[in-house]
């Protein structure tokens, strides 16, 4: 297994992945990277909101448009980890269809491991 570890930038742009940042004029709220290395399965990383934008709805639109650009890339699996300190992020993550899944790496900070498939177009 790998230790989940701050990606090299490149798996965080173009044409493998993307790092988005939501702002408020010129102060970021929040952010959520995609990871990938052009195959069909990439990892969501460092999904974080700003205290003061919580509730607001910000992750629910970064976590939609970051799929949005998985699948865009041909990205067919999303994963992610999360810690149990973050039992808003772990519901979250199952209402929109994330599902538990067993570890698949070896970071000592995560807690829950999840997985989603990604349909080729919005109508599947």
């Amino acid at each position: 297994m790998e230790r989940s570890r701050d990606p090299d930038r490149t798996a965080m742009q173009r044409p493998n992945g993307v790092f988005l940042v939501a702002f408020a004029g010129e102060q970021p709220l929040a952010c959520v990277g995609l990871k990938g290395s052009g195959e069909n399965i990439a990892e969501v990383k460092r999904l974080w909101i700003a205290p003061t934008a919580r509730g607001q709805g910000l992750a629910t639109r970064l976590m939609t448009e970051v799929e949005g650009v998985a699948r865009d890339l041909g990205v067919e699996i999303l994963r992610l980890d999360t810690n149990r300190a973050l039992p808003e992020a772990v519901a979250m993550y199952r209402k929109l269809g994330w599902r538990e899944i067993s570890r698949f790496n070896d970071d000592p900070y995560a807690d829950y491991f999840f997985e989603k498939l990604i349909t080729t177009s919005q109508s599947e």
